[in-house]
């Protein structure tokens, strides 16, 4: 879930105003003696015109946000929250103009999972992240013994997050959140997650200055948003402080508490690469159809190397390529990993590097190079044709959600096609055809 930072706090812009004025002098007469006949009098200019008023330049995004964090500091000095804190995260706020063009940025193409995971488990990441995991071993261990995270699998999340430590960004989240409540397309939410960061900072853990992370708000080695900080960051050091940005064995610990309130399971792997049988129903590759990993062998599913499938009591079937990509068996810890990141490449790559930092395989099975990802525009051009096909995928987003999937995998269903649910440019060229 990471700059330099935007400008100064403006100043305010001063507009003047200016009327130009004309005025005409009159001048009283006496009786004079005769004089010579004086050239004739150049007749007098026409008065000038009144100027219209300089227009008024309308007030900058900068001196609202200046008004907004002023009663933003005076709502929470009303909540409680303390001077000296206030002071820290306020005092030299920013309003920062790039958080808002990220936040409202959709870019148009889309990353399809094998190439996100040709970075995530690079060759690189994975040599980077074993010389590192041998370095801080001790501090995943002690985190492993206590929520029952392997330490493979805290420093996966490590890796993808910040890159092992070497990038979490450098953006204060005060100023990216304050920047995001007062502009950006979740202001409620980002004024939750601000009055979150007041807390770490009333509570001593971290001050505004080192509390730094992406452009969204997300702190620390391993990202934690302010509100799962106040959940879940863990002082495993005993140093008094929650810091997740220079102390290793509180990075590891909170990073393995995250999971562990979400409902890891000791013992248990993330999942494993499967293969299915020829007559597989495509259609049951689905989150919400899941069964005991028995059920599955009885249907044919079996592992890569032969050895009987994960023990899963409610494990389902992944195919985040569709029917022509690898097929892999999750379980409950990566749905926990999900509550982490919601999204299916992000946990496929966490158990996929946790297993390449502890010695195991990658993906054995092909990826379906060949296939282009629809772009945002053309996702949405598909879920309209769904539509007003009859087969109801939603507001049209261009994202690939549950509702699209379904509607995907009813179209599949009813042209007899495989019903994996994965959509194509293929597909969409189908449906638009006359």
């Amino acid at each position: 879930m990471q700059r330099t930072n935007a400008p100064l706090l403006c100043r305010a812009r001063r507009t003047v105003s200016v009327l130009a004025f004309a005025t005409l002098a009159g001048c009283a007469t006496t009786q004079q003696p005769p004089v010579a006949p004086a050239s004739p009098a150049q007749p007098l200019p026409p008065p000038a015109r009144p100027q219209a008023p300089a227009a008024q330049n309308p007030p900058g995004p900068e001196q609202g946000f200046a008004q907004w964090v002023k009663d933003f500091r005076a709502e929470m000095r009303a909540a409680g929250v303390g001077e000296a804190a206030l002071r820290d995260a306020f005092d030299k706020v920013q309003y920062l103009p790039r958080v808002i063009e990220l936040d409202r940025a959709q870019p148009e193409f889309v990353r399809p999972v094998w190439d996100y995971l040709d970075t995530a488990v690079s060759a690189q990441r994975v040599a980077t992240g074993q010389e590192k995991l041998a370095q801080i071993r001790s501090a995943a261990d002690a985190a492993s013994a206590r929520y029952g995270v392997p330490p493979g699998v805290i420093a996966a999340i490590w890796g993808i997050e910040s890159n092992y430590g070497g990038n979490y960004g450098n953006t204060p989240a005060i100023d990216a959140l304050a920047t995001l409540a007062y502009e950006g397309r979740r202001r409620d939410w980002a004024r939750g997650e601000l009055r979150a960061a007041l807390r770490i900072i009333e509570n001593g853990d971290i001050d505004h200055a080192h509390m730094v992370g992406s452009w969204a708000g997300a702190m620390g080695q391993t990202q934690f948003l302010p509100s799962n900080f106040l959940r879940y960051a863990v002082d495993a050091d005993g140093d008094g402080k929650r810091d997740i940005w220079g102390s290793m064995p509180d990075v590891m610990a909170s990073t393995a508490n995250f999971l562990a309130s979400s409902g890891w399971q000791r013992g248990q792997p993330w999942g494993a690469e499967v293969q299915l049988p020829s007559n597989f129903d495509y259609g049951r590759a689905d989150s919400s159809v899941r069964q005991a990993s028995g059920q599955w062998a009885a249907e044919g599913v079996r592992s890569m190397d032969g050895r009987p499938l994960p023990d899963f009591a409610d494990g389902a079937i992944l195919l985040p390529a569709g029917a022509r990509g690898p097929a892999f068996l999750v379980g409950p810890n990566y749905r926990a990993v999900l509550r982490y990141n919601n999204s299916d490449s992000y946990a496929l790559a966490v158990g996929l590097l946790s297993q390449r930092l502890e010695g195991g395989p990658g993906v054995q099975a092909q990826w379906p190079r060949e296939l282009t990802p629809l772009t945002r525009s053309q996702m949405r051009e598909l879920q309209t044709v769904l539509n007003q096909e009859g087969f109801s995928s939603g507001e049209p987003d261009g994202l690939l959600g549950p509702a699209t999937r379904a509607a995907v995998r009813r179209y599949q269903h009813s042209a007899g096609l495989v019903a994996d649910g994965f959509p194509t440019l293929e597909l969409l060229q189908r449906l638009q055809a006359p």
